[in-house]
């Protein structure tokens, strides 16, 4: 996610309360789900498959799952299925959640994307205590991604396997627990395992500020080339796409453009336009370079080949159920990164990105 957005740490620190609050935005229910009707359903109107990240709370309300179905045909776990969730301080792991997005999308014929298996955020008591050990850490790494990815084997088209392993300023890589034990090694021992679990998922890098930072889209890049030079697993790339409205023009399609030239399946993962950063722009110029900017990525997905186009995610349904809307440092909390409003009804992002995705901008 784009760190020149609130801080990073910060906004993982405190997710879980930003999930609590999300959770009761969600209950409340949106007035008019119908409007959405003024467009025609995006899942329908374009080539691809359009995702979004949702929650189990925003599945208690009727009128978020209306305008969900309507609109998207994949889902991905905003939460509920990262090691945080999961994996419990004794060891254990717990599916409850994971197992009620799953179910929902099982029920109502939705892909099912997975997200995250590894990220460079965590390091978790239990695999703490074994950290000197590398034969038991790498039992301890491995039973963790057999148990995860093989629970919905079959199921999950693709999952994210390894999330932002580039470091902040492209300089390389992250420092994490996983890169203490393993070195580098710990990307292709990820995809090994998560191959194993699911020999059907299409198996992703997802990273974020790709299209900001051309210097981490570099690095991302040569990690993508070592691993295939090594023959591991990997079947698809994730630009997260979290962009401020201030981004300029050819900044996203240059990033997608790049990321197809390694002839993988590319993901538009966790797409927002935030509307916060610049402070010389009105609410409107941001608003229309917000539409700019979905346009642009409809483009992107529309002009890669019809066997790389995995899907365009974005990260939130309406606009109140944006992580961005509860973050530390969110501003007055009136961001609108999505494509539809607090009420459910389409911006002009939303019309725009259908137009950039139809051919028709």
């Amino acid at each position: 996610m784009n760190l020149s957005q609130p801080s990073r740490r910060a906004l993982i620190a405190s997710a879980l309360a930003q999930s609590a609050l999300g959770l009761a935005a969600c209950r409340g229910r949106a007035q008019t789900p119908a409007a959405a009707a003024t467009l025609p359903p995006l899942k329908d109107a374009v080539a691809f498959p359009v995702g979004a990240a949702i929650s189990v709370g925003g599945l208690e309300d009727a009128d978020y799952q209306t305008l969900l179905l309507a609109n998207f045909s994949q889902v991905t776990a905003d939460w509920e299925m990262k090691m945080e969730q999961i994996l419990q301080s004794d060891g254990s792991f717990s599916f409850a959640k994971a197992d009620l997005i799953a179910a929902f999308a099982r029920q109502h014929g939705l892909r099912l994307h997975g997200h995250n298996l590894i990220w460079y955020i965590y390091s978790p008591a239990p695999f703490e205590r074994v950290a000197d050990d590398r034969a038991a850490f790498e039992r301890a790494y491995g039973n963790y991604i057999l148990a995860v990815g093989g629970r919905y084997r079959g199921q999950a088209v693709g999952w994210d396997v390894v999330n932002e392993p580039v470091a902040e300023d492209g300089q390389g890589y992250r420092d994490c627990l996983w890169r203490k034990v393993f070195g580098m090694d710990y990307v292709s021992i990820a995809l090994d395992y998560a191959r194993r679990a699911d020999p059907d998922a299409v198996l992703f890098l997802n990273d974020y500020n790709l299209e900001s930072n051309p210097k981490k889209r570099a690095s991302f890049l040569r990690l993508v080339e070592d691993l295939q030079k090594r023959g591991a697993p990997l079947g698809g790339l994730g630009s997260q796409t979290h962009v401020q409205a201030d981004l300029p023009p050819g900044a996203i399609k240059a990033a997608v453009r790049d990321l197809a030239s390694t002839g993988l399946k590319i993901h538009i993962s966790e797409f927002d336009v935030t509307l916060q950063p610049s402070r010389l722009m009105s609410r409107a110029a941001k608003l229309e370079a917000q539409a700019r900017l979905a346009g642009e990525a409809g483009e992107a997905m529309a002009a890669l080949p019809a066997a790389q186009r995995y899907a365009f995610t974005t990260w939130g349904l309406r606009d109140k159920d944006s992580w961005l809307r509860h973050a530390p440092n969110a501003g007055d909390g009136t961001d609108a990164p999505l494509f539809f409003d607090d009420e459910g009804r389409p911006k002009p992002a939303a019309a725009a990105f259908l137009k950039g995705a139809r051919g028709t901008a």
